[in-house]
């Protein structure tokens, strides 16, 4: 595909979108739809750099998780400040307002030993979901020009946390006589999950991604070594980014911790993007993998407030030169979304352009 050449007009601000500071963020008038700009970097054909502003996303009130772990983006309203109660397996979680988040109380772990789930698991009936009623309630939710993410929890690791606690879930992986139930366990969670997506491509219309969460670090490390991951986990989700690819959509693994051992699974599990914490080393990941791998790059941090509108600027050409390369496209990370001042967005999507077209 040919890349139009950039055109300052392009900068003519075709309107204003809300974000969490309270700042508008102004939308360009972009030379394809954003969605277009997204799913042609996914391609590796990119247009300009992503900054986030071109995303919508959706979690619907209808599945259970969300509700429990108080992240729901639907017609409804977006809740991420209250939430607990049972998730889809009926598991209560209680929400944390200290922590912004919900988490399983520790201490009476469901499973006490990963091989008793095939008996004491109870499966969602998702087809008994009131699906009807919340396609009816999200009609026109997703617009058409944004590139649309859903967003899915409680992934592998997350969910043997949520039956065994961690330190339960962590023997499990490692002990001998427990591993196996687990990755029988993990690819029947992969058929579940199937199951769903399936369906929220089925009734909400506009969907482009999934970004499903899967927690596999600490600060420091990961929390099983990689060549655990590999065995135990990385069939599982590859089983669930192939259905995703083949449904002609993209995938994103959500994962924090220090994951920098782990970034050749996150590649054979078949993911297209990660963007990692601020304690990677984002550049080096872009260095080394970037061209497996479309990675989250975080920015240099500069205080907005201490810093010249030049240096600003400066600092956006800097990081588009080392990252915004046709060859080997990348996408901001959202962690080092706080330089995104309105200086360096501006210049930023400049000379992404420039360098993206000049090819």
């Amino acid at each position: 595909m040919a890349i139009p050449k950039f055109d300052p007009k392009e900068l003519t601000v075709a309107r204003e979108a809300p974000s969490f500071t309270g700042t508008p963020t102004p939308i360009y008038s972009f030379p394809v739809t954003m969605k277009e700009g997204v799913n042609s970097l996914y391609k590796r054909q990119p247009i300009w750099q992503p900054t986030g502003v071109e995303t919508g996303g959706i979690a619907p009130r209808l599945n259970p998780d969300n509700v429990a772990r108080a992240t729901v983006i639907d017609a409804t309203g977006m809740v991420m400040n209250a939430g607990g109660g049972p998730d889809m397996f009926g598991i209560e979680w209680e929400f944390i307002p200290s922590a912004g988040g919900s988490m399983v109380r520790p201490g009476k772990p469901f499973l006490e030993d990963a091989n008793d789930w095939y008996d004491k698991l109870k499966w969602p009936d998702v087809d008994a979901w009131d699906w009807e009623s919340s396609a009816k309630a999200n009609e026109g939710f997703l617009s058409k020009e944004n590139y649309n993410v859903c967003f899915v929890l409680n992934g592998w690791f997350e969910r043997l946390i949520s039956f065994m606690d961690f330190e339960g879930a962590a023997m499990a992986m490692l002990d001998d006589d427990q591993r196996p139930a687990v990755k029988e366990l993990f690819l029947k969670l992969s058929d579940l999950y199937i199951k769903i997506l399936g369906n929220y491509l089925k009734y909400y219309d506009g969907i482009d991604e999934f970004c499903i969460h899967d927690d596999w670090g600490s600060q420091r490390a990961p929390f099983f070594s990689p060549e655990l991951a590999a065995e135990v986990i990385v069939p599982a989700m590859r089983k669930i980014t192939d259905w995703i690819h083949a449904q002609g959509k993209n995938c994103q693994l959500h994962s924090c911790g220090q994951l920098f051992l782990q970034v050749p699974n996150i590649i054979a599990a078949g993911w297209d993007t990660w963007s990692g914490q601020v304690i990677n080393d984002t550049e080096k990941i872009y260095d080394l993998y970037g061209d497996k791998l479309i990675i989250g790059v975080v920015p240099e941090q500069f205080d907005p407030s201490a810093t010249s509108e030049e240096q600003q600027r400066a600092y956006a050409r800097d990081y588009a030169d080392k990252f915004c390369r046709p060859d080997k496209p990348s996408v901001l990370n959202v962690y080092g979304s706080g330089v995104l001042t309105p200086a360096f967005r501006e210049e930023l999507y400049v000379r992404s352009r420039e360098n993206y077209s000049n090819v």
